[in-house]
């Protein structure tokens, strides 16, 4: 029951302890996610501000630093959002390739977000992407991915816009005509002045290439609608066109569109479209116009060059530089895990080892008291077994010898010199049993004398009715042999001659010691009467040998028969 219950508390100790750290670990877990997605927030919110602004530069450094702290299992839609405005970012300034290639990177974000506004994004800019580097094939295939979405009417027409532009620049007219017809025959596109003047201007433009008239009503009815909303770029983009359908019948007023187209995109700081209204008046210009155009073409042709240049290199920098400050912080953030990890586990193991010493000091000073208590208990024992063996002794031999003594001296006349003699002989004998009675009682010395002490406790059982035989017994280096171990020798070699004395009546004994470094070998030969070792029963100081030796690990073999002498084997370690 003891032990059960100990278990019981020890089971309980250790659940209260994994209780403790997972709730612990789960309050600090969600509190690092909270932290963490105020951190994304707040990058996001301040490139939104700077994209604003048009400071593209700062923008693109701020969304790529939220792509970089979000973590892919948890913010995908916050790693779209941030690829999808690098993407737009790139595509702004000309870098295309990079745009395109940020743009496949959200792609599986975008997924896994399933956000339907960044699925048509991604798509509409992959599209333009492909159309900017005249890749006129993929520019469709994406295009139609985005019409296919189930979006609202005003991104689908949007979409079929982008479509019908690629037919006009691969000059298949017919086909853009009939996307813009269609778009045009539907009241939905009016609700949106911006994107019904746009489609009636390039619907204008496809008109003139295949030589319908009513281009110029499209052009017309486009140019008031862009007045009527102001919308600067469409107004330019109108006059480039109206340029382009005035030059066959009124050179004069198509070169002032030109020109208007021309300004107009400056002063909206469009540098692409500027040079292309500048290409128009270079292809028709002469003389000093002509080389003034070309010279402001080739600058801008420069410009523009240098500044989309600078802008792929500081993209792909800040990328570079932010992948590499990334990876190093991550190295940082891996080596301070893994400290506070080591930090964890031993703070965890101090704490199971100081469970583990209580317990134990607790069980240390159970078993000290059970075992001082289970020595007292012992000591006892034997103390009482060796007094009422010597009581034992006392009454059975030398109290009867000195009742015959007393008894002889009283009714025997000490004068006669027999009898005066005769006593001095019981004397003498009692003298010799109560010396044998102290010399087994006598403490055993242990320490570099034990090897005289024990032959001289041999050589008194030598008398002249015995010979005692003591071989080899020097060979034994006694001094490296533990001190219980040589009283256990001294008290059964002393008990086997106490027998040997009193019932054996031999006349011949032999001890012989043997060291195989391992063991001591004792062989105790006697040529007495000998007993029947199958009856035989540990009385008269012979019941204690075997208990003796094998209380220091040993073994012991008796061998007699009656009338055959008496032999003990006995060995133990060193």
């Amino acid at each position: 029951m003891k032990r059960q219950r100990i278990q019981f508390y020890l089971y309980i100790t250790f659940s209260l302890i994994v209780i403790i750290f997972s709730c612990q670990k789960k309050r600090n877990t969600k509190n690092e996610l909270n932290e963490a997605k105020r951190e994304i927030e707040k990058v996001i919110e301040v490139a939104d501000q700077f994209y604003k602004t048009e400071k593209h530069d700062s923008a693109f450094y701020y969304y790529n630093a939220a792509k970089l702290i979000a973590d892919p299992k948890i913010d995908a839609e916050k790693i779209a959002f941030s690829l999808l405005k690098m993407s737009e970012i790139q595509q702004k300034n000309g870098d295309y390739i990079g745009s395109g290639v940020t743009a496949t990177e959200a792609i599986p974000y975008i997924t896994k977000a399933n956000n339907l506004d960044y699925t048509w994004t991604i798509y509409r800019i992959i599209g333009v992407n492909y159309f900017s580097i005249y890749d006129f094939e993929n520019s469709i295939v994406y295009y139609q991915k985005a019409y296919q979405l189930k979006t609202d009417m005003k991104r689908k027409i949007a979409i079929q816009n982008n479509i019908a532009l690629v037919y006009r620049e691969q000059k298949k007219y017919t086909k853009a005509i009939s996307i813009y017809e269609a778009v045009i025959e539907g009241e939905f596109i009016k609700k949106f002045p911006e994107d019904y003047a746009q489609i009636l201007d390039n619907l204008g433009y496809c008109y003139y290439a295949i030589k319908d008239p009513r281009a110029l009503y499209c052009l017309t009815e486009a140019q008031k609608i862009k007045y009527e909303i102001k919308d600067n770029i469409g107004i330019a983009t109108n006059y480039y066109n109206l340029g382009i359908f005035h030059q066959q019948d009124n050179f004069s007023l198509a070169k002032k569109y030109m020109l208007l187209s021309y300004q107009k995109f400056t002063f909206t700081k469009s540098p692409t479209n500027r040079m292309t209204s500048l290409a128009l008046l270079i292809k028709n210009s002469k003389g000093s116009e002509l080389k003034k155009y070309s010279t402001i073409y080739v600058d801008l042709v420069d410009s523009i060059f240098e500044v989309r240049q600078k802008a792929k290199n500081q993209f792909a920098r800040i990328k570079y530089d932010s992948k590499k400050e990334k990876d190093e912080n991550l190295k940082l953030k891996t080596q301070r895990a893994e400290n506070e990890l080591q930090l964890e586990k031993q703070k965890n193991r101090n704490i199971i080892s100081y469970i583990i010493i209580a317990l134990s000091l607790s069980l240390i000073l159970v078993l000290y008291f059970y075992l001082t208590s289970k020595g007292n208990k012992e000591k006892i024992e034997a103390t009482y077994k060796s007094e009422t063996r010597i009581a034992k002794k006392l009454h059975d031999e030398l109290a009867n010898d000195i009742y015959h003594t007393m008894a002889f001296a009283e009714n025997k006349n000490l004068s006669i010199a027999e009898n005066k003699e005769q006593l001095l002989k019981n004397l003498d004998v009692i003298y010799s049993r109560t010396r044998d009675i102290s010399t087994e009682n006598n403490p055993i010395i242990t320490d570099e004398k034990y090897v005289f002490h024990l032959k001289e406790m041999i050589a008194g059982f030598n008398t002249q009715n015995i010979n005692l035989i003591l071989n080899e017994i020097e060979i034994i280096d006694w001094n490296e042999i533990d001190r219980n171990k040589k009283i256990a020798v001294y008290r059964v070699l002393q008990e086997l001659l106490v027998n040997m004395k009193k019932h054996s009546n031999a006349s011949l004994v032999g001890i012989t010691f043997k060291n195989t470094n391992k063991d001591i070998i004792v062989n105790y030969t006697d040529n007495g009467k000998g007993i029947d070792v199958h009856n035989m029963s540990f009385k008269n100081g012979l019941y204690n040998v075997e208990n003796r030796i094998l209380g220091i690990k040993g073994t012991i073999h008796i061998d007699s028969a009656p009338g055959k002498g008496f032999k003990v084997y006995f060995k133990f370690p060193i």
